[in-house]
C-alpha cells in the first residue's frame, strides 16, 4: 500500500507539464506562421511594385511608338527632370510606385532603320531592404 501512495505522489503534476509544453510549442507554431505571413506579404508588395513597372514601361514604348517624329526627345537621366513630353508618364508612374527613380535613353539607330529604347526604373520598398530595379530595352521600327 505504501508504493502504491508513493507511486501516485509522484504522478502529481505531470498533466500540467504536459499542458504547458504543448502551450509553447503553440507558440512557436504561431510565431512562425505569422513570420511567414509578413513575408508573403512583403513578396506581394515587391510583386505588385514589379507589374506596376512594367505596365509603365510598356505604356511608355507605346507613346514613343505614337510619336516617332519626337523619339529621340523622350530621353530621361536618372535624376533629371523631365520635360513636357515625358512629365505625364513620370508623375503616373510616380503616383504608382513611391520613390521611383525613372531613366529613359533613346537612340536613333539609322543604319538598322529603327530606334533602342532603354527604360529603367528604380526603387526601394522599405529603408534598409534592397533597391529594385525593373529595366527594358526595345527596338522600334521606323
Amino acid at each position: 500500500m505504501k508504493t502504491r501512495i508513493q507511486r501516485q505522489r509522484r504522478q502529481h503534476g505531470i498533466a500540467l507539464l504536459e499542458a504547458m509544453l504543448a502551450i509553447v510549442i503553440l507558440g512557436i507554431g504561431l510565431l512562425g506562421t505569422v513570420g511567414l505571413q509578413a513575408r508573403a506579404y512583403a513578396a506581394l508588395s515587391d510583386a505588385g511594385m514589379r507589374a506596376e513597372a512594367t505596365l509603365a514601361t510598356e505604356k511608355l514604348i507605346g507613346v514613343i511608338n505614337a510619336d516617332l517624329p519626337n523619339a529621340t526627345s523622350y530621353n530621361l537621366a536618372e535624376s533629371g527632370t523631365p520635360n513636357a513630353l515625358l512629365l505625364p508618364w513620370a508623375n503616373e508612374t510616380k503616383a504608382a510606385i513611391p520613390g521611383a527613380l525613372l531613366s529613359v535613353q533613346v537612340q536613333d539607330q539609322p543604319a538598322l532603320n529603327r530606334y533602342q529604347v532603354d527604360i529603367s526604373i528604380r526603387w526601394q520598398r522599405k529603408a534598409r531592404s534592397e533597391i529594385n530595379r525593373h529595366r527594358v530595352t526595345s527596338y522600334i521600327a521606323r
